[in-house]
């Protein structure tokens, strides 16, 4: 194996593959693949994609020290990410362990990595979402799957042997092609248009907090075209490593997301409320705001998507058309 390789886990999922076509574009094919291939519903995400090798992720280290592969970059996306997932030893070993072998690999082979964290570190926003990592040892996240990333972030920062480069990704809300099969867990989007097709409306939780309207609920909505130009442009111009946050740094409500949802599909919006399961509303988040200013200051410079756009492109050229990245 004597060409330069880019490590691409969580490869056959929504963000993994829609990063594996967008490296394809610029002209990577050498990729290894890491991810479990076995879900027949993830399949078309890979369709078309170029690349070397796909390893299942639990043969990837065993399979790593056969091949000796001589790779350029890791892009670590894979995790387990069902925020609805509260058997936390699965998290634990998914999101934290896994993760720290990476990271040992990348350091003991001088190999540069951008890893996928999230917003749900912050939990409910007490501390604000500020990429500071002054902050990370006092953010109390409000499920398994954020205390599993906040974990993996203190423990990166603790590190003396580090990667030559490496970048923590705190992923907002990600919406685009490629979720099909991620069922509960795809974004509102992709749950709004399949209501709106099915039903002619769309149902949103009711507010359960005095100081927030149905519908006005906020997150910062990011879509997964911007996710890839900022990780490009992190492989290319490796800044100062450390945690970034990545949404668009505007919150936007959920009205307004269902609204350009309709929009894309030329129709005017219908909105229902109904009661939030009671199992998640000591868990839900109110309000997420990116600051961007860190990934701003070290030289990212492209305008991001606006919700509207974002949401137009989303639902006329891939929606509408079962299309894939």
């Amino acid at each position: 194996m004597n060409r330069q390789y880019i490590v691409v886990t969580g490869a056959a999922g929504f963000i993994g593959s829609c990063l594996a076509g967008f490296l394809n574009q610029h002209g990577y094919t050498d990729l290894i693949l890491v991810d479990e291939f076995g879900d027949a519903g993830k399949a078309p995400n890979l369709a078309g994609k170029s690349f070397g090798v796909a390893v299942e992720r639990e043969e990837f280290f065993g399979w790593l020290e056969v091949n000796q592969p001589k790779v350029s970059f890791v892009f670590h996306i894979g995790a387990r990410t069902d925020t609805t997932e509260f058997d936390y030893s699965i998290h634990q070993r998914l999101n934290v362990e896994y993760s720290q072998k990476i990271w040992r690999y990348c350091t003991t082979q001088a190999i540069p990595l951008v890893y996928a964290s999230s917003a749900a570190t912050y939990g409910g926003g007490e501390k604000g979402y500020d990429d500071r990592h002054e902050l990370v040892d006092e953010l109390k996240p409000l499920n398994p799957y954020g205390v599993s990333k906040n974990e993996f972030d203190k423990w990166a920062l603790a590190q003396e042997a580090q990667p030559p480069f490496w970048a923590g990704l705190k992923f907002f809300n990600v919406y685009g092609p490629n979720e099909y099969h991620k069922a509960r867990m795809a974004s509102v989007i992709f749950h709004s248009y399949n209501q709106i097709k099915k039903d002619g409306l769309v149902k949103l939780f009711r507010s359960h907090r005095p100081d927030f309207k149905d519908g006005q609920q906020l997150r910062d909505f990011v879509y997964v075209k911007d996710v890839l130009k900022v990780c490009y442009w992190l492989m290319e111009n490796r800044p100062a490593s450390g945690l970034y946050n990545l949404g668009t740094g505007k919150a936007r409500s959920f009205e307004d997301l269902v609204k350009a949802t309709f929009a894309g599909l030329d129709l005017p919006a219908r909105i229902e409320y109904i009661e939030m399961p009671e199992d998640i509303r000591d868990k839900y988040q109110y309000f997420t705001e990116a600051n961007m200013a860190k990934l701003r200051s070290v030289g990212y410079k492209n305008v991001f998507y606006t919700l509207e756009e974002g949401v137009g492109d989303y639902v006329r050229n891939y929606l509408a058309k079962k299309g894939y990245l």
